[in-house]
């Protein structure tokens, strides 16, 4: 759909309204998906120049690499034996292709700029590479890694512990909706590697909890995010209690500009590795658009969907915590297995959820961009945009999901008409092509199962 907008169509069912509150979660929307987009927050600390070094093109947020060695195997890179084994025993085979091009500088000390898709193997990047720099001997912490949400952070640290099993390595997350005594007991404790977000964070460092004066290397995992509305300044702050001669890296699915002009701040004479928009996009993830000529159809839409497709797991984006829970309780009162999680939710209740999604459990999870950014579910296969993203940033570490580490996935969105200018932007922004989704019944290969879609050759 490179050139022409979506054409407005009643859905299949053509059954009259089912969506009451669209129009209040229209400005709703905007204020919960602040957080997941890239806009500089009001009072943040000043970018250091008007524009940021290794940018090509600020409009596009691309950023040019500085950087051309390729390490195509885990052997040739020198690892410690100990980790050496944890990767291979954690599954890996070969590095990704950014594993392959920012393990080496950051082990060799450099500050690293990452730009790579989600699902490409950014965590464990960092991971292999801050735990063949950390001494074992000493218990201090030598490594903070900062992420944007709780479950991202438990999520980093356990590749973290998987990966340092032969090491015995101690790594800690430290996120809110915890004990405070519980984390401030065992950071005294002594571990060697934090994995926070920086609210939780910096009020350990306040407390002196956590001693910073060991650390070496600063990590922001999802930088777009992290340097944000709401994050920057917190970020600038941990940064200014750390010693003047931490490595800093950043890794994301996107940079754009003002994230870039921010790390002048922070980093010095950075690697840029860059996976090209061609690559970073969506190789592997089927693109479509679905037309809905208003809000109010398309929850009988995805009903109709949700009859035909069985499909491994799915996950259902929505753009406010409010649409989240009037969805689920629409579906599930028309008889359909899913579950919700949302910011909203207790942090144990968010657990049991992801937990239950995990393992199988729950099939269809229902959520906000809370779940968009690095959490790893490897059997989500389909994901469904019931609002488009707010943020065009945001729209790749959604459908990433479905199509981790190579892996074939399907991403559908519904398109109501006043969302077609959104859909042509996120077209342009990633150059690719959403095309409509024929309605015919079909089957097709996915995952190595059978699989009933809506769908005609859609791998």
């Amino acid at each position: 759909m490179a050139s022409t907008a979506p054409a407005a169509s009643k859905p299949a069912t053509g059954m009259g309204p089912g969506l009451n509150c669209a129009t209040e979660d229209a400005a709703a929307a905007a204020t919960e998906s602040a957080a997941a987009a890239a806009a500089p927050a009001a009072g943040a600390a000043p970018a250091a120049s008007s524009g940021a070094a290794g940018v090509s093109d600020p409009d596009e947020a691309v950023i040019e690499s500085n950087w051309d060695q390729v390490v195509e195997n885990f052997d040739d890179m020198s690892l410690r034996p100990e980790l050496l084994r944890g990767i291979y025993a954690y599954g890996f085979e070969r590095p990704s292709a950014i594993q392959q091009r920012a393990i080496m500088p950051v082990i060799a000390g450099h500050d690293v700029i990452a730009q790579a898709q989600s699902g490409t193997g950014k965590t464990a990047t960092f991971s292999i590479s801050i735990l063949q720099s950390i001494d074992v001997s000493l218990k201090q912490c030598q490594a903070l890694v900062l992420a944007p949400t709780r479950e991202l952070a438990q999520q980093i640290q356990k590749v973290v512990v998987a990966l340092g099993d032969y090491m015995n390595i101690e790594c800690f997350s430290a996120v809110g909706g915890t004990s405070v005594r519980e984390a401030m007991a065992k950071l005294q404790e002594g571990v060697h590697i934090v994995v926070g977000t920086p609210g939780r964070v910096f009020d350990m460092i306040q407390r002196r909890a956590l001693k910073t004066d060991h650390i070496k290397i600063f990590c922001l995992d999802e930088a777009d995010e992290m340097l944000s509305r709401g994050f920057k300044d917190q970020i600038y702050d941990v940064f200014q209690l750390l010693p003047p001669t931490t490595q800093v890296v950043l890794l994301s699915a996107t940079m754009p500009a003002e994230v870039l002009e921010v790390t002048t701040k922070f980093m010095r004479d950075p690697i840029r590795i860059l996976v090209k928009r061609d690559e970073l996009t969506l190789e592997g993830i089927k693109q479509f658009y679905i037309a809905v000529e208003k809000e109010e159809w398309k929850l009988d839409t995805l009903s109709d969907l949700y009859e035909t497709v069985t499909i491994t797991q799915a996950v259902i984006f929505c753009n406010t915590r409010r649409k989240v829970d009037w969805l689920t309780e629409k579906l599930q009162a028309r008889e359909f297995t899913v579950s919700a999680m949302h910011g909203d939710m207790e942090q144990q209740q968010r657990e049991v959820i992801m937990k239950e999604f995990r393992s199988g459990s729950s099939r269809v999870l229902i959520t906000t961009d809370l779940l968009a950014r690095g959490i790893d579910v490897q059997q989500v296969s389909l994901v469904i945009n019931y609002d488009l993203p707010t943020s065009r940033e945001n729209y790749i570490h959604r459908i990433g999901r479905g199509g981790r580490f190579g892996r074939k996935g399907v991403a559908i969105n519904f398109v109501a008409t006043e969302d077609v200018p959104a859909l042509r932007d996120i077209e342009r922004f990633y150059q690719t092509q959403v095309d409509e989704m024929p309605m015919q019944i079909v089957s097709w290969e996915l995952g190595g199962s059978r699989v009933r879609a809506a769908v005609a050759d859609l791998i």
